[in-house]
């Protein structure tokens, strides 16, 4: 009796789960992936299809936010969206939306090059101080690996930057970000070109900074032109003075 009960429970259970997965809404996207490498432009579609539910609009996301104009009260089932530039800027998820009760989506991935650039191309620091570098990403994906290098005079030798590297080099990365420390700045060792380089699925990208150290005495050379200039200027009127002849005394006295 007991086999039959739970026979029968069991049938009802598979019958519902197959009643529901019949009605559940299926999405087809085209492509299912945009890689920048293959293409330059692009037309994202979304078909929906299987459902039961009624359509009373539909909408596009760019990584969360609502692409403008795209919104509409359309009931159509294919919906599409085209991306004449693929680059940094427009890369990311894109999400189609139908407005059926519940809302249901899908999700297509526009992938490029990461876009890697230094916050600044020039830094300068003094002699015996830390100098820091830093360099930005953006596009998806971010970069999953970060690399410095140090460039040789004509930039084709790139010495690998080890981060800890015997105290002189601290590096710190999160995915849009690297910052480089350069410590106890040597002024014939640590001037020059230095490169970052950012690592996506996709491929590398890189930008360069120049440091500049000056020298410990750099600030006060503007305070040693000031006291020489100073030193000068008084020597000029104690020589003028000592060489100048005394005025003739008068005495107040008249001729015979």
């Amino acid at each position: 009796m007991r086999r039959k009960l739970f026979g029968v429970i069991l049938a009802v259970c598979i019958g519902w789960f197959q009643a529901e997965a019949g009605t559940d809404p299926v999405i087809t996207t085209k492509p299912d992936v945009v890689n920048h490498q293959n293409q330059t432009s692009a037309t994202l579609t979304c078909n929906l299809t299987n459902t039961s539910f009624i359509i009373k609009g539909h909408y596009w996301t760019h990584n969360g936010k609502t692409i403008d104009k795209s919104e509409s009260t359309s009931d159509k089932a294919f919906i599409e969206h085209t991306i004449k530039k693929i680059d940094y800027h427009s890369a990311g998820l894109y999400t189609c939306v139908f407005r059926t009760e519940p809302e249901v989506n899908a999700t297509i991935e526009v992938k490029v090059l990461p876009y890697v650039g230094a916050y600044k191309h020039s830094e300068n620091a003094n002699e015996k101080d830390k100098a820091v570098l830093i360099c930005v990403s953006h596009g998806y994906p971010l970069p999953t690996d970060w690399s410095w290098y140090k460039l040789g005079k004509d930039e084709s030798e790139k010495i690998p930057i080890v981060n800890g590297t015997s105290d002189k080099y601290e590096i710190k990365t999160t995915p849009n970000k690297t910052t480089l420390y350069v410590k106890d700045l040597d002024i014939n060792e640590d001037m020059g070109m230095y490169q970052c380089q950012g690592t996506n699925e996709i491929g590398s990208a890189s930008d360069q900074i120049q440091l500049r150290v000056r020298s410990q005495l750099a600030a006060l050379w503007p305070f040693l032109g000031i006291v020489a200039e100073v030193i000068i200027l008084i020597t000029i009127i104690f020589i003028y003075e000592k060489r100048r002849k005394p005025d003739e005394i008068n005495d107040g006295s008249a001729p015979l």
